[in-house]
């Protein structure tokens, strides 16, 4: 199967290495899009050479081709798999907003290309109005939720807002 795998910003974007690498272990192929502030937890390198693939991170890595990568990477996605996803990449999905590639390449996914969304941010975040309006607006365009798990989370709190286990995202794939 070939999965976009996003990556936005948030502690939990360490965790995508691991993912990535045990999507390509299952046999998928894998391409990483990551927001500018996932960056920030991650670099596109790591993800790079688990996935044995260029990272995109911005619309102006792909001013080397006549081609436009993330229109390309919409069109031959079997799933686009949102792990972590951050309140405002939510909010940017929710709202039809494409500021950047991960942002941009969602949009442009046919309709019937499967979409799962993990969210990971503080709990205050999560259960905050305007978030959970954005996700019920998801979930009504079709995109399926691992909803966040409950325990420690980076900021010191505890409460809901980690992302999903590994094992549960991967399972999810399959359903």
């Amino acid at each position: 199967m070939k999965i976009v795998l996003g990556i936005s910003g948030s502690i939990a974007a360490y965790k995508a290495a691991d993912l990535a690498s045990q999507l390509v272990k299952q046999g998928h192929e894998v391409r990483a899009v990551m927001t500018k502030s996932a960056c920030e937890f991650i670099t596109p390198l790591t993800l790079q050479t688990l996935t044995r693939n260029p990272v995109l991170v911005s619309l102006e890595d792909e001013k080397n081709s006549w081609k436009p990568g993330h229109i390309e990477l919409a069109d031959t996605a079997d799933l686009f798999l949102l792990a972590p996803a951050s309140a405002n990449t939510l909010g940017n999905l929710a709202n039809g907003l494409a500021p950047d590639s991960l942002s941009s390449i969602y949009l442009a996914l046919p309709r019937e290309t499967r979409v799962i969304i993990a969210p990971a941010m503080n709990g205050k975040m999560w259960l905050h109005p305007a978030t959970q309006r954005n996700v019920a607006r998801l979930k009504d365009d079709g995109c399926q939720f691992i909803e966040p798990a409950t325990g420690d989370l980076a900021c010191g709190y505890q409460g809901v807002g980690r992302l999903a286990d590994l094992q549960e995202i991967l399972a999810s794939i399959d359903q």
